[in-house]
């Protein structure tokens, strides 16, 4: 039944699976299926084009494809990272890494190198050298939810 579909189609069967593809890209999340949607159409343009010609078999219909869906992926992601440039926040939803260079007041000491810090809302754990209660500190480096500090 498949082939029977298949054959039926003819040179617009590249031309549904173009479509199949662009559709599920709406739907599924990520920028993948456009590219061998958009190769799938050239294929089919050309099918369209030759017919049932001696030249363009199809071996030739099936390595053309895998070479155009991977000529339009590397062109696209070089166009999809040129236009979407790094951010000027890097660490908008890397909490730890926004603590870095912050600098507080302990809470308590620092003992056997633990204690704890207020930084905005939150009190974070922090380790660092032996220190006073209502020592300036600044956060050096990040650990998971420990930081690590030395005196200010």
């Amino acid at each position: 039944m498949v082939m029977a579909i298949i054959s039926e189609l003819g040179p617009w069967l590249w031309w549904v699976i173009g479509l199949v593809l662009l559709i599920l890209e709406v739907v599924l999340p990520g920028v993948f299926m456009l590219w061998f949607g958009i190769a799938a159409m050239i294929v089919g343009t050309v099918s369209l084009t030759l017919g049932e010609s001696i030249y363009w078999p199809w071996q030739a219909q099936i390595v053309s494809f895998a070479v155009l869906s991977l000529i339009s992926a590397v062109i696209g992601r070089k166009y999809w990272y040129s236009a979407h440039p790094d951010t000027d926040q890097p660490n908008l939803n890397a909490r730890g890494a926004q603590m870095i260079g912050k600098v507080s007041v302990l809470d308590g000491p620092l003992k056997n190198g633990t204690g704890r810090v207020k930084l905005g809302d939150t009190i974070w754990r922090v380790i660092g050298p032996d220190l006073p209660a209502g020592s300036r500190v600044k956060v050096v480096e990040v650990d998971g939810s420990t930081l690590r500090v030395e005196a200010d």
